[in-house]
């Protein structure tokens, strides 16, 4: 079951991403973070598809989605729901929440450190503990994650720690010039169509939903001993590199690890899933820096599900060869798919041409052999 939940919501995530250039690592590590319990932040400029890559997810997983653009005077009921009028009539404080973020199964807040003291208060203890408080009422939330945005992180010391709540960082850059074509081309393309809430929604507990959370139920109980004298020595190097990690970062990035293993279909983690670990750093500078120092032990990382995610932050060969193998396998069953007289064949000889440029055909990975071998059939003249 465990592996079949792995595959379900690689599928989600790789459907979400289809159409998004560059954008495949937000949308996997919102998966990420939704089996670990823990919220993302997303930095970047305007325009760079921050949004859209969380709406995808969310409209692929199903379940209630709340979405708001935060400024300087939204009001705690815009987020939180307004007074429920009849229950003020006997005197009693409480709020109405249906349709707004308590109830929230994902939750995407632009521009997040632009809400008033008042908001970002009555949203660090949801954050934290998944109630919402806020005068009589206080009701367990659905929330698997929530994902913050902003075009640069906060310089006001007072945001600092609601910022820490946010352990996962990830840091988005206008698409390069070179994959222009590309993002021209994606953009002409419709988005994926959200799945109906009657077939994955949050009351369909065999829907994708619900693997969502059997894997979240793995990843509390996954089995870490082995890992943790690795995890620990990462750690203690990421500090003496300059690599700010406080006590809490510390603990919970244990949550990013377990979360890695179970969706790579395993309920022990190894030093294969270590490859989150710069995800817990505040900067892109920082982040950069915590790539370079655990150079050597995330060398190997890989993760069959989360494939472009993995091979950002770890660089390594084994999780390029796992993504070039999703690559080609799905860019061969969507050439199978294809009516007579259409044809796929650059798509095919890019991702021919990328295999054969990471690696030398002695070298060439065992995930990797049957792939390459159906792409040479494919892209011969006929």
């Amino acid at each position: 079951m465990l592996r079949q939940d792995a595959e379900l919501i690689a599928g989600v995530v790789a459907a979400a991403g289809r159409g998004l250039v560059d954008r495949e690592t937000v949308a996997e590590v919102v998966a990420l973070c939704a089996v670990a319990g823990e919220h993302l932040l997303v930095v970047g400029p305007p325009g760079t598809a921050k949004s859209e890559a969380v709406r995808r997810v969310a409209g692929q997983l199903g379940g209630r989605y709340f979405e708001y653009l935060l400024g300087r005077f939204t009001e705690p009921n815009e987020l939180f729901g307004p007074v429920d009028l009849r229950s003020l009539r006997e005197g009693r404080v409480e709020f109405e929440t249906a349709g707004m973020l308590p109830e929230a199964d994902i939750a995407f807040l632009d521009e997040v450190f632009l809400g008033s003291t008042a908001v970002l208060n009555t949203l660090l203890g949801l954050l934290n503990e998944r109630v919402f408080r806020r005068g009589g009422t206080a009701l367990a939330s659905p929330l698997r994650v929530c994902v913050g945005a902003a075009n640069h992180l906060p310089e006001d010391p007072a945001l600092a720690a609601f910022a820490d709540r946010f352990l996962a960082r990830v840091f988005v850059d206008p698409v390069a010039d070179a994959r222009l074509e590309e993002l021209l081309e994606a953009g002409r393309r419709p988005a994926p169509a959200p799945v109906a809430l009657d077939g994955g929604g949050p009351t369909d507990p065999d829907g994708r939903l619900g693997a969502l959370d059997r894997l979240a139920a793995a990843a509390r109980d996954c089995e870490l001993d082995g890992v943790t004298p690795l995890l620990a020595s990462a750690l203690r190097r990421l500090r003496a590199a300059g690599v700010p990690v406080g006590d809490r970062r510390a603990v919970r990035s244990q949550r990013l690890v377990a979360a890695a293993a179970v969706l790579d279909g395993r309920t022990v983690a190894t030093a294969r899933d270590l490859w989150v670990l710069p995800l817990v750093a505040s900067t892109a500078d920082t982040q950069a820096l915590a790539r370079d120092t655990l150079g050597d032990l995330i060398g190997k990382a890989a993760n069959q599900s989360l494939t472009h995610a993995a091979e950002e932050l770890s660089r390594s060969s084994a999780a390029r060869a796992e993504r070039l193998a999703r690559t080609g396998a799905a860019l061969l069953a969507d050439h199978r798919g294809l009516p007579e007289g259409r044809d796929s064949r650059l798509r095919l000889e890019a991702a021919l041409r990328e295999i054969d440029a990471g690696f030398a055909p002695a070298d060439l990975p065992a995930a990797l052999v049957g792939i390459r071998a159906e792409l040479v059939t494919a892209v011969a003249p006929s």
